[in-house]
């Protein structure tokens, strides 16, 4: 019977049900070539070593008793039947019992004077001292390293029983999937398709786990064909990874599939991403559908596949480990959140999370991006796994976080403030300089607010006031008197203007135009000083908010907002000049504004800080930011 909608917890337990405790495959492989591998067994010296009484230093083999009397004033003195010399790893003949060092000593008309008392097996590594006769040298499932490889032939062995890794291959699947190809290009791509890229991570993943994986033929949304494929993989391969299909879409053929030609054992794991995993059996090779999102295909890969091969090669897995060998992590920290999030009701919730320290204290929070972002994932610094029975995590709430990326901590600081591409160019002249830089856009009111909470180094804001046409001066200051302390840096000019499709279909061309009821606007969120802007330009005009269509329509940045036209989703954002051209549309200028750093005094002398503050005056940064086209430097 199929086993539905089950914890990550209970796909384990029918995972080792069905692969547990069976015997591994072993292979003889010769020492020259088992870097890497994992050994079926333990390993037994059938030596000593040394396997001789060896010297552990330069010096004079003698017997301990004639050097009983001996100081530094009164030297022993002994002639050549009494002392021999021996280089370090000498064999020490059997008529003496320690060495003493040659510093100890000294040689004169053959006779030497020894001027220290050593004791019975003083400098003396006797036989078996590293390693005796049947010692266990190296423990099964242990990996073979150049250490290990050294070990191994000094005790004699040519030759290691190594586990046997399991094959693997994966059958992309999908009409709408474009099969990979070098000349391949997603320019040009007809709406529908998408280029297969799920291979290349999964081709990634195995390399790191050192376990042999194949791309298999692309198999279109056709049943019958991937029966036949799956057919002669099971035949050919330990393990069979099928992507996409695992859902119950309409063209989702997985699941039918593997329960015609095998059975089926589970099916939907409660955890997002990654929920429709689905694994059975065929010819008793198990069989795994991954689901299509990359996101949900790497935590599949980490949470099902992972496990599973451990089972083929070792027979079982720590399930307190487990996941931290699939995801390689570097370093696992308890952190408070610096963001409040909600999880789904009854369901493991993976969060790609980036960190920062702050006020010598570090946080983490998740980064927004769905199960189809590769970009989000690509950004994180770590993953975390929200327990199904966690519904909310208030902001300070600890979570536990798993690192697969270095962090500079000392040198690291976070911008929370506008949004604006240019800004992003920053990070690597700052990474350039040795320190890094981490963007939140939260618009211009929520970076000054979050400057103030001491929740960021640096922020950045473009609040026009109305009253006097000013900008930022009046915000800044109803954060007093924290914001006494804060130094204001002029970066550049940008322009800011309505974006619409190439064209202009609407004929848009004043803010009254926005009022028209053809006519329908994307907004940004309250606080973003681009919406203040709007704000001020409707007010001027005498145009109520509630008379504009889609002023609640909200996006974080500008480039969302340019989506959002592009898609026919609007037909008109206010934004900047850049997030026009890289979506093809046209830009209408309406105004200029100033777009300001703010910096609290304390955070001048961080090392990330003064990397920033270097960066913004590098000709090749305000070159590059220049050819963005829309932004003047001061």
């Amino acid at each position: 019977m199929v086993r539905e909608h089950i914890s990550l917890k209970e796909a384990w337990e029918l995972l080792k049900a069905h692969w547990g405790n069976r015997d591994p495959l072993v292979k003889n492989v010769p020492l020259s070539e088992s870097l890497g591998g994992l050994l079926a067994e333990d390993i037994a010296s059938p030596v000593n070593v040394p396997h001789y009484p060896a010297s552990a230093v330069d010096g004079y083999a003698v017997s301990s008793n004639s050097t009983a009397r001996a100081t530094a004033a009164t030297p022993v003195v002994l002639n050549t039947e009494k002392y021999q010399w021996v280089n370090t790893g000498a064999f020490v003949p059997p008529q003496y019992d320690s060495v003493v060092m040659v510093e100890d000593t000294s040689l004169k008309n053959d006779n030497l004077y020894v001027y220290i008392s050593v004791p019975p097996g003083a400098n003396l590594r006797p036989i078996g001292e590293d390693i005796v006769k049947g010692q266990i040298v190296a423990h099964f499932g242990d990996e073979v390293d150049p250490n290990l490889m050294a070990l191994f032939y000094a005790v004699g062995l040519r030759e290691l029983p190594l586990l046997s890794k399991p094959k693997a291959i994966f059958i992309p699947t999908g009409d709408e999937i474009v099969p990979r190809k070098p000349e391949e290009s997603p320019a040009g791509l007809p709406p529908g398709k998408v280029m297969e890229s799920n291979s290349i991570m999964l081709e990634g993943m195995f390399e790191q786990w050192k376990i042999p994986f194949v791309v298999g033929p692309h198999v279109k949304d056709d049943p019958e064909k991937l029966k036949e494929v799956l057919a002669d993989a099971v035949d050919k391969y330990d393990l069979v990874l099928i992507g996409a299909g695992s859902a119950k879409g309409k063209r989702d053929f997985t699941a039918n599939v593997i329960e015609r030609e095998g059975q089926l054992i589970f099916h939907w794991v409660l955890m997002r991403p990654g929920r429709p995993a689905l694994l059975g059996t065929v010819k008793d090779k198990p069989v795994v559908g991954m689901p299509g999102f990359p996101m949900s295909t790497m935590v599949v890969a980490w949470s099902v596949v992972y496990p599973l091969l451990q089972l083929l090669m070792k027979g079982n897995f720590d399930e307190n480990k487990i996941l931290d060998e699939a995801i390689r992590v570097r370093d696992k920290l308890s952190l408070p959140l610096l963001i409040s999030h909600s999880s789904p009701q009854g369901i493991s919730e993976w969060l790609r999370v980036k960190v920062v320290r702050l006020r010598d204290k570090k946080y983490a929070w998740p980064i927004s991006g769905g199960s189809s972002s590769m970009r989000a994932t690509a950004d994180s610094d770590g993953f975390a796994l929200i327990p199904p029975k966690i519904y909310e995590c208030p902001k300070g709430k600890e979570i536990e976080v798993r690192l697969t990326k270095e962090v500079l901590w000392e040198k690291r600081v976070l911008f929370q403030g506008s949004d604006d591409p240019a800004v992003a160019q920053l990070v690597s002249f700052v990474r350039k300089r040795g320190a890094d830089l981490v963007i939140r856009s939260v618009g211009s009111l929520g970076g000054l607010a979050a400057l103030a909470r001491g929740e960021a180094h640096l922020s950045a804001a473009h609040l026009l006031d109305p009253k006097d046409m000013s900008y930022n001066d009046t915000y800044i200051a109803s954060f007093k008197p924290i914001s006494d302390k804060w130094k204001r840096f002029l970066l550049f000019y940008r322009q800011q203007g309505f974006i619409v499709k190439r064209g202009n279909p609407k004929k848009i061309s004043s803010i009254q135009d926005l009022a028209r009821g053809d006519v329908r606007i994307v907004n940004r969120q309250p606080g973003a000083g681009t919406r203040v802007l709007l704000d001020s330009l409707l007010r001027e005009e005498g145009i109520e908010s509630a008379s504009v269509k889609g002023y609640e329509d909200q996006t974080m940045t500008h480039l969302d907002a340019s989506c959002r036209v592009a898609w026919g989703m609007a037909d008109v954002a206010l934004g900047i000049k850049f997030a026009a051209d890289a979506l093809g549309l046209d830009f209408i200028p309406i105004t200029e504004e100033p777009y300001e750093l703010v910096i609290p005094e304390e955070e001048l002398t961080h090392p990330g800080i003064e990397a920033l503050i270097d960066s913004v005056s590098d000709s090749k940064f305000i070159e590059k930011v220049k050819r963005m086209g829309g932004y003047r430097w001061p």
